[in-house]
C-alpha cells in the first residue's frame, strides 16, 4: 500500500487533517507536539470508478455512485521545528518516521497564526512561506547527516578493486527508500569527485537534496484558508511548487456531519447539502464553509491526497477481475479490487500486485472493456479493467 506522510511544524493542523482523512480518534489541541507517538491509519484517494461505463453502479463499499475510493496509508508524526535535524523538538523521531513514506504533504498554517516553533501568535504576524523552505532544509540536512556518519564505510569500500560508487550509495540509501535507479539518476545530475575521499560536506548535502527530491516528493497543503488573510493564500499559490489550499477543520466537520446523517457529502465533493436538523450556530458555520468551498472548489483535503498519488507519484488505478464480461471475481463481486500502480505498469505488474503466485504463473491478460487480449508490454491506463490469466489459482 502506498504511504503518505504529513509533515509540518507543530500546530499547523496536521492532526486535524489526519483525523478528517482517516476518521480516526487522535489528540487535536492548540499546543506544540500534540502528536508524540506517530499515528498510522488508512485514508483513500478518489477516482472515477469504471462502473460509470456500465448501466449499473458496482455497489462496492468504496464506490459512492461512481466515486471510487482507493486505500492508501497516512502517517501523522510529531511536528518539525528549526534544528530538528540536530534533535531539537522531536525532530529525529519525526524524520526517522519519514523513511518509508512515498510522498509528503507539508501542512502549512496559511493564517500566519503560529510562529516557527509552532506557538500561537497573532494571525498574520508570521510569514507562512518560511514554513515551506525550512521543512525541506531540515529533511536535507538530516539525510546529509546520515550520509556523513556512514561515509567512512564508503571510503573504505573505495579501496577495494571493482568499487562502484552507485552500488555503495545504493547500499547506504536503501533505508531511505532510494533504489539503485534513483541513486544513478541523482548522481548523473551532480558534479562530484571520483574518489569518495575527496568528497566534502557540500557534495554530501547536494546528494541528500537530490535524493530527497526524487524519493520524497512534496505537496504543500495551505491549511486554515477559511481564516487566512487573502494575501497569504495568494503568496502561497504563487510559489513554483504544488500548493493545495485546504481547510482540514471544514473537512472534519463535513465528514462528521455526513456520518451523523445531517449532511449529504462525499469526500472530494465541491459542495454539500444539509439534509438534517442543525442548530442555527452550526448552520452559520456551514454557510461560511460553503463560501470557502465555492472559492477553492472544495475543502482541499481530498484534493491534496489525490494530487500526491496521481500527480506527484504519477500512479494509475487498475482493476483485476476473473470474469471479463461481468467484471467480477469468483464470488460474483463487481470490480472487487482496485490497485494503484506506477504509470507505465503492465498487466504482468498488475498480476504481481494481486499476488506473487499470480505473477509467477502469468500467461496473458484480457482488456475487459474490449474483450481483447493485450500484450504483456501494454501500459495500463487509469481505470483499466483487466482479466489476468494465470496457472495459479
Amino acid at each position: 500500500m502506498l504511504s503518505l506522510a504529513l509533515a509540518g511544524k507543530p500546530n499547523a493542523g496536521k492532526s486535524t487533517f489526519y483525523t478528517a482523512a482517516t476518521m480516526a480518534d487522535v489528540d487535536v489541541a492548540n499546543y506544540p507536539f500534540t502528536t508524540i507517538d506517530a499515528n498510522r491509519g488508512v485514508t483513500h484517494v478518489r477516482t472515477d470508478c469504471p462502473c460509470l461505463e456500465r448501466d449499473e453502479r458496482c455497489g462496492h463499499e468504496h464506490c459512492h455512485d461512481g466515486k471510487r475510493y482507493v486505500p492508501v496509508e497516512l502517517l501523522d508524526v510529531a511536528g518539525l521545528v528549526p534544528g530538528a535535524h540536530e534533535g531539537k523538538g522531536l525532530g529525529n523521531q519525526f524524520l526517522d518516521e519519514l523513511t518509508n513514506a512515498d510522498a509528503i504533504l507539508n501542512v502549512v498554517d496559511a493564517t500566519g497564526g503560529t510562529n516557527a516553533e509552532g506557538e500561537p501568535v497573532e494571525i498574520g504576524s508570521h510569514d507562512p512561506l518560511e514554513d515551506i523552505d525550512f521543512i525541506e532544509r531540515e529533511m536535507d540536512l538530516w539525510l546529509a547527516g546520515i550520509i556523513d556518519r556512514n561515509w567512512e564505510t564508503v571510503e573504505r569500500q573505495s579501496r577495494s578493486p571493482g568499487f562502484d560508487m552507485d552500488d555503495a550509495l545504493t547500499d547506504l540509501l536503501t533505508g531511505f527508500g532510494a533504489t539503485e535507479h534513483d541513486v544513478a539518476a541523482c548522481l548523473r545530475e551532480l558534479d562530484y569527485p571520483e574518489s569518495p575521499m575527496a568528497w566534502e560536506d557540500d557534495h554530501r548535502e547536494a546528494l541528500a537534496t537530490r535524493v530527497r527530491e526524487r524519493t520524497k516528493p512534496i505537496v504543500v497543503v495551505a491549511n486554515k484558508i477559511d481564516a487566512a488573510p487573502a494575501e497569504n493564500v495568494e503568496a502561497l499559490r504563487a510559489l513554483d511548487k504544488p500548493v493545495i489550499p485546504a481547510t482540514a477543520q471544514g473537512e472534519l466537520a463535513l465528514r462528521r456531519g455526513a456520518d451523523a446523517g445531517a449532511i449529504d457529502y462525499d469526500p472530494g465533493d465541491s459542495t454539500f447539502e444539509v439534509v438534517g436538523e442543525l442548530p442555527d450556530d452550526q448552520r452559520a458555520l456551514l454557510d461560511a464553509l460553503s463560501d470557502t468551498m465555492d472559492e477553492y472548489g472544495g475543502t482541499g483535503v481530498q484534493r491534496a491526497l489525490d494530487y500526491a498519488v496521481y500527480d506527484l507519484l504519477d500512479h494509475i488505478t487498475a482493476y483485476p477481475v476473473q470474469d471479463a464480461s461481468k467484471w467480477t471475481d469468483g464470488q460474483g463481486n463487481v470490480l472487487p479490487d482496485a490497485h494503484l500502480l506506477p504509470r507505465g505498469s503492465t498487466p504482468v505488474d498488475l498480476a504481481y500486485a494481486v499476488h506473487s503466485d499470480i505473477g509467477d504463473g502469468y500467461l496473458h491478460a484480457v482488456d475487459a472493456k474490449t474483450s481483447m487480449e493485450v500484450s504483456d508490454a501494454y501500459e495500463l491506463e487509469e481505470g483499466d479493467v483487466v482479466k489476468i490469466v494465470s496457472t495459479a489459482k
